[in-house]
């Protein structure tokens, strides 16, 4: 038995790098384990799905998917707290999680295997993190694998020809929102990292290691990309801000969530349960229609309980001011 936690990841995977920057941040021992073919039987031990980030605990037990690892070790591991004393806040810091995860996810892997330079990039990085030590040759071959392999999941986030740009707009509207809330503060929350940056922050940072992201970041975010490097090694440099400081720059961002990802995924978890094959939603007088995702149901049922449980009417009057509380309150 380990007297440590094994988190099996890959520096390309969002998920992987946001549970690492938590242990990190909770100073929680851990050794991180690259997943490849040398460290594939250990994975399988504890993996129930082939997926990362996996997480062996010092007990043996098995961990999967990024959200619920982090809550069940900050229930064992409460300090130093990752969220906000204010119900409010801690909300909306549970919020931003759930929206970096879903809606970040389908900004950065859009990007990541739409462009030419993107795809190769991408396709050799993963390639050569798999086999480090393969020849030339083998990386070609793995290359190739993985290009085909990924380049045909676009449906699974909604990339395609008819998306294109407007999820670029997407990407663009949310830097430009987030740079100002930035200027002022190391964290989404104030001086210290809450649960909400670890699931946004981490979306980007991948986005900013591929080409053309990485362009746009360093030119339209250059705070929003000093946030995903901080976010790596994230410390606790003081306290959380109270709601009206926050205010006048996370509003905006709140609005954002309220315009795009919730009514995103609010008609995602309704085609679900009409059977649909393909779903349209208006989002900020366009149509964007993708394939139904069956995940994003099962999350915001799990947000939306969240909601449920604080009977804040602070909360429930930004919330609505935002455009959120409709979608959070149905059900």
């Amino acid at each position: 038995m380990s007297a440590v936690y094994r988190i099996f990841g890959s520096e390309m995977s969002p998920y992987s790098v946001k549970v690492r920057s938590y242990f990190r941040y909770k100073a929680i021992p851990h050794q991180w384990i690259a997943r490849r073919a040398d460290s594939e039987d250990e994975y399988k031990r504890f993996a129930k799905l082939p997926i990362v980030p996996t997480v062996a605990t010092p007990a043996d037990e098995g961990l999967q998917d990024s959200t619920p690892i982090m809550e069940r070790v900050e229930a064992e591991h409460p300090e130093p707290s990752v969220h906000p004393a204010d119900p409010a806040l801690r909300f909306l810091s549970e919020l931003i999680e759930e929206f970096g995860d879903e809606w970040g996810n389908k900004l950065m892997f859009h990007h990541r295997w739409w462009d030419e330079v993107d795809i190769a990039a991408s396709a050799q990085t993963l390639a050569r993190l798999s086999a480090p030590r393969a020849d030339e040759a083998q990386i070609a071959e793995r290359t190739a694998m993985i290009r085909g392999r990924m380049t045909g999941r676009g449906h699974f986030v909604g990339s395609s020809a008819a998306t294109a740009d407007l999820i670029r707009a997407y990407l663009n509207e949310l830097l430009d929102l987030l740079e100002p809330h930035f200027e002022a503060r190391k964290y989404l929350f104030g001086a210290r990292p809450s649960f909400g940056d670890f699931g946004l922050a981490a979306q980007l940072y991948e986005a900013s290691v591929d080409p053309t992201c990485g362009a746009i970041l360093k030119s339209r975010g250059p705070n929003t990309l000093a946030w995903c490097h901080r976010m790596l090694e994230p410390r606790n440099d003081g306290p959380f801000e109270s709601w009206e400081s926050l205010a006048p720059t996370l509003k905006p961002v709140l609005a954002y969530i309220g315009r795009y990802f919730l009514p995103w995924t609010a008609a995602n978890a309704a085609a679900l349960a009409e059977g649909a094959e393909s779903f349209s939603v208006d989002l900020a007088g366009k149509a964007y229609v993708q394939p139904p995702q069956k995940y994003h149901a099962k999350s915001l049922a799990a947000i939306r309980a969240k909601r449920a449980a604080v009977g804040d009417p602070k909360l429930a009057a930004i919330l609505a001011e935002a455009g959120c509380e409709p979608y959070l309150a149905a059900g």
